[in-house]
Parts: structure tokens; C-alpha cells; sequence
């Protein structure tokens, strides 16, 4: 079965693109939640790993980098402001002193724990006028095209093509 061509190149509107929408919408969701964390100091760059760190979705640099989907040379300067706020420690790991563990203090856990909140707040502002079964529709739609997007990902790195930008 083959899958209906929803873009062309040369009839292409930004406007219209689903990738545009959805860049759009992270864009002002990630400002309001950002305006809402300013007040305990924290920007986005830094509110997502101490997110991730309390959610146990890392708890190395190199994970976090890999959940995050950013540089390591970003995640070490990121650790760095975080740690000199005191919201992070970095300790070496008893098993092998090449790595480096990550522990949110008990300043760290008590500021992420707000996260939770703000990002529910904003996304339930953003859903406003959505009814349960909009938001459970549009919620699979977005899996479906993530898992697209995973599966594309895993061919091109089974074809030992570079990953794309």
C-alpha cells in the first residue's frame, strides 16, 4: 500500500507544513514553560535535563545527551551552570572512574519536581477547546509519525548512511 504525497517542492508553504505546525507549537509551548521556570532560575536548556535526571531517563552525561538530543560539549556546560546553582553533583562511578554519575541534590529535586506541573499546565493551555477523544487522536497521530520518523532513522543507519541533521 503506498502512502499519499502530502508535500510537493515546488507548491511547498511553510504555513501549511506539518513540520512548520509542530516546530511552531514546541516553540511557544518551550517559551511558556521557560517564563514560568525563569522565577526559580532555570532555562530550558537546563529545566529538561533535571527532568530527565528525576524521571531516571539518565543518569550519565552521555545519556543525557542521547535523551536530550544534544552535544556533549552543551550537556557539560549545562552541568556546569546547573552544579554551581547546587541542583546537580556529578560523582565518579565507584565501578569504573571513567564515568561520570549524575545526582539531582536535594535543592535540584525539589526544583524539578515543579516541572511536572508547568509542563502540564502549559500543555493543558495549549489543548484548550480539545476534547479527550481530539487530544487521544492527535496524541496517536504523533506516535505514528514519531515511529515513522525512528523507523526512516534505523534503514539509513542500517545502510551505513550518516544520520541527518
Amino acid at each position: 500500500m503506498s502512502s499519499p504525497r502530502f508535500y510537493e517542492g515546488q507548491s511547498y508553504d511553510p504555513s501549511c507544513s506539518i513540520g512548520w505546525l509542530l516546530k511552531r507549537t514546541l516553540l511557544t509551548m518551550r517559551r511558556a514553560v521557560d517564563g514560568r521556570m525563569e522565577a526559580h532560575g532555570l532555562t530550558d536548556a537546563q529545566w529538561s535535563p533535571m527532568l530527565m535526571l528525576a524521571l531516571g531517563r539518565a543518569s550519565t552525561p552521555a545519556e543525557l545527551a542521547r535523551e536530550l538530543g544534544i552535544d556533549t560539549g552543551s550537556t557539560t556546560r549545562t552541568l556546569d551552570r546547573l552544579e554551581d546553582k547546587g541542583f546537580v553533583q556529578r560523582t565518579r562511578s565507584a565501578e569504573d572512574r571513567r564515568v561520570v554519575k549524575l545526582e539531582l541534590t536535594p535543592a535540584g529535586r525539589q526544583v524539578a519536581g515543579l516541572v511536572p506541573d508547568v509542563i502540564s499546565e502549559v500543555l493543558n493551555l495549549h489543548l484548550v477547546g480539545f476534547s479527550q477523544a481530539e487530544h487521544d487522536q492527535l496524541r496517536d497521530f504523533l506516535q505514528r509519525m514519531m515511529a515513522n520518523g525512528e523507523r526512516m532513522e534505523a534503514a539509513q543507519q542500517a545502510a551505513g548512511e550518516p544520520p541527518q541533521a
